[in-house]
């Protein structure tokens, strides 16, 4: 029976020339519909180049002195891309750029900001700041050319940054060198043997000091023998020491006060100008700050004026105090002997700076005075009051003056006759104390003193033999110094002239000057490049397939076998008239009345079951369903040129996924005619949005991502993708295995599933006949 009904029907289809090539062209439209797709995306990232983006230069570089070569990024960047094909670079101005990518002119625009080259250069400051590139984008044109345009926008910023890291790394390669060839220069050469002379003579001193120290330590064992000798003069000299003594501390009495004034005006002195000098620097900035506020607020200007009159009176108290202080010394001084040449001196200084002291003070006051007569102008008269002004800042000013002149004669007069006396006065203490306690010494035990000084010079001759010991190893490591540096010049020209530690010195020295003039000689160009990009990506593919049209042709080429399912039930009818039944039976041309309304299943009395009709009828669908899928693979793999590792096992998938979709489409039909054509539309198109047959299902909303099992597109592209690169392990079979699954279903419902439905579906067409319109 399901011969009868093929044979028949391949009768129909083959009986005149139209319906040949109907025929005809339901096997080639899916074909074409695969390769027109394919064709189109063969190389889509291959022919960005005429994409338009636009890149405006607004950079005005940057020089600095770390750098003194003028830098200019921006220009940088346009060399680079004039010489780039990535993309269709127009080089305009910004303002045009801008507007083309919103004229849909320019898909994207590429602004590079003025301060560019500055920003960069912030790496070498300590507030770095990120340069930006601005990038337009007109998003509305295209879904793709966006994605494109980044991509070129991200190569413009890896070159930047290569270009950048490669500058500074060869401005550092060709400094090394520089450095290099100079040190091998007859100017370097004339300063190392300067620098070698140099360190001779230092050496040379250093043995020198060594040798006079030693003299010395000889010196004072000659002198111990003279304190042997005075032993015998100090003790007849006992008896007038004892008279001197109470002289000698009288003396040292006065001394010690003196010093102790000189200590305290010292300390004071500092203290009291810097007090009175800042004091009248905030004097002045009240000042200009009271008068602007004249007009405004003339009270509160008034009160201001009043309260920085009291405080100049206030400081009155400090020149009191200075004056006081030089007066103390000044009594301090008179206690010294008459016969000492700088006590005049200074008492002369002492009444010079008292002087000043006093005419600095009278300026203050009279600042003081017209500061208050300044309050009660600033609310009677304005004019008066700018005078007023003028003249406390000249007060101001000569104040300073004043507390300068007296500083100035401080610091040249007064204090280093203070510093000088001080230091006679500390050595006289010194003495006094010294020569009271050997009197007095001397007056106990003559011999105890003569040998603690013989005690003394031993131990006086013993520190100087250490520092004798300590200047020859000083001389001993400047000689060292000097030798390296000659076995390092030696080096340098391959020659040693060392015994056994000097070559190895010099090995050393040699192989690190070695590695330095390598890398300093060595081309700059290619180690900045290797420094700017020291990591490059080494692509390993694994299954590698050869174009992006070998990649989307399982996608396009499953697609289209289900567009022919489609076709093939949209063209061709899937039930079976009561002539055809009849003449299948061999009934005639029409069947007895008994067998009731046209539908499936009414000759099953005469043994055409429903098994027959389904299986019969399906026979050319299955026929022109694998005509479709194999002229598609046929095509990819010969007429495109598609990457086919294995061609049977590419065939295989599209034979069986022709199967399988013209199966399903035509059961949809059979049970639910128009209706199921309709959902046979549904599955298509929920399939192109959830098999990843584009992107990954990964990327896909969660929904697809729980559908993707259970639709026959997914495992129909992915053993089409292993047949076209190969399979790991048993994945080919696998897919095969569970695309062919999706017959179960579908022949369940079309053999078993639809008897319930058929009236149904009977009753649901004729009334859309009856619309005269569906």
């Amino acid at each position: 029976m399901i011969w009868g009904i093929f044979k028949r029907d391949m009768c129909h289809a083959t009986r005149n020339v139209i319906a040949v090539i109907v025929s005809m062209g339901l096997v080639v439209v899916p074909a074409l519909y695969a390769w027109f797709n394919i064709a189109a995306s063969w190389d889509p990232y291959g022919n960005t180049k005429a994409l338009k983006v636009a890149v405006a230069n607004n950079d005005k570089g940057y020089k600095s002195d770390l750098i003194p070569v003028r830098v200019n990024v921006g220009e940088t960047i346009i060399s680079t891309l004039h010489a780039n094909d990535q993309l269709d670079w127009q080089f305009v101005k910004s303002d045009k750029a801008i507007d083309g990518v919103k004229s849909g002119e320019y898909y994207a625009a590429i602004v590079i900001p003025k301060g560019f080259s500055a920003d960069m250069m912030t790496l070498f400051s300590p507030d770095i700041k990120h340069a930006q590139l601005k990038y337009y984008l007109n998003e509305k044109i295209n879904p793709i050319a966006p994605h494109i345009t980044d991509q070129g926008a991200t190569t413009v910023v890896n070159t930047i940054d290569k270009t950048f890291a490669k500058t500074i790394a060869q401005v550092g390669l060709d400094l090394a060198s520089s450095i290099l060839h100079y040190s091998q220069s007859p100017q370097m050469a004339e300063y190392m043997r300067n620098l070698n002379g140099n360190l001779t003579t230092m050496a040379d001193t250093l043995s020198g000091a060594s040798q006079q120290v030693t003299s010395y330590s000889q010196l004072l064992g000659s002198a111990n023998d003279i304190v042997d000798s005075t032993g015998k003069l100090l003790a007849s000299a006992t008896k007038a020491g004892k008279q001197a003594r109470n002289a000698l501390k009288q003396g040292k009495s006065g001394a010690t006060s003196f010093t102790s004034a000189g200590a305290n005006v010292t300390s004071s002195v500092n203290t009291a100008l810097d007090q009175v000098s800042g004091a009248f620097d905030q004097v002045a900035a009240k000042v200009n700050k009271a008068f602007d506020a004249i007009g405004k607020d003339s009270d509160t200007a008034a009160s201001q004026l009043t309260t920085l009159s009291e405080q100049v009176s206030s400081s009155e108290s400090l020149y009191d105090t200075y004056i006081t202080s030089l007066n103390h010394m000044h009594e301090s001084v008179e206690q010294l002997p008459d016969s000492d040449s700088a006590k005049q001196a200074l008492l002369e200084a002492i009444d010079r700076e008292i002087t000043l002291l006093e005419a600095a003070k009278g300026d203050s006051q009279k600042l003081a005075q017209q500061l208050k007569d300044a309050s009660t102008q600033v609310t009677q008269d304005t004019a008066a009051a700018e005078r007023s002004r003028k003249e406390i800042l000249n007060r101001i000013t000569s104040a300073k003056q004043s507390i300068s002149n007296v500083r100035d004669d401080y610091a040249t007069n007064v204090k280093p006759k203070i510093d000088a006396l001080a230091s006679t006065v500390s050595t006289l203490i010194s003495q006094t104390d010294s020569m009271i306690t050997q009197l007095s010494g001397t007056a106990d035990d003559l011999d105890d003193v003569t040998g603690d000084v013989g005690t003394n010079v031993t131990s006086i001759r013993s520190t100087l033999g250490a520092i004798a010991k300590k200047l020859d190893s000083s001389a001993a490591t400047v000689k060292e110094l000097i030798t390296k540096l000659e076995t390092g010049g030696n080096a340098g020209d391959g020659n040693s002239d060392g015994g056994d530690g000097d070559n190895d010195a010099s090995s050393s020295d040699s192989g690190e000057s070695d590695e330095l003039r390598a890398l300093a000689t060595a081309n700059a160009s290619t180690l900045s490049t290797l420094i700017s990009a020291p990591v490059a990506l080494h692509r390993v593919s694994v299954y590698p397939i050869a174009n992006y049209g070998s990649a989307m042709a399982p996608f396009y080429t499953i697609l289209s076998i289900w567009v022919g399912a489609i076709i093939l039930c949209a063209m061709l009818k899937v039930t079976i008239s009561n002539r055809e039944k009849a003449h299948v039976l061999g009934l005639g041309d029409t069947l007895p009345r008994v067998a009731g309304p046209s539908g499936p299943g009414n000759a099953s009395r005469w043994g055409l079951r429903l098994d027959h009709e389904y299986f019969g009828r399906y026979a050319i669908f299955a026929l022109l369903a694998l005509l479709q899928g194999t002229l598609v693979c046929l095509g990819d793999m010969y007429f495109l040129g598609v990457q086919a590792n294995h061609a049977l096992q590419f065939l295989a998938v599209g034979w069986l996924a022709a199967l399988v979709f013209s199966n399903i489409v035509y059961t949809l039909t059979v049970s639910f005619g128009d209706i199921g054509k309709a959902v046979a539309v549904v599955l298509l198109v929920m399939q192109v949005a959830g098999s990843g047959g584009t992107f990954p299902i990964e990327t896909l909303p969660k929904f697809f991502q729980m559908l993707y099992p259970f639709l026959p597109f997914p495992h129909a592209i992915d053993a089409m993708h292993a047949a076209m690169a190969g399979s790991y392990g048993n994945e080919y079979l696998l897919d095969m295995v569970y695309l062919a699954l999706f017959l179960i279903p579908s022949l369940l419902l079309g053999l078993v599933l639809r008897k319930p439905v058929i009236r149904l579906n009977n009753w649901v067409s004729r009334n859309l006949e009856s619309t005269k319109v569906m």
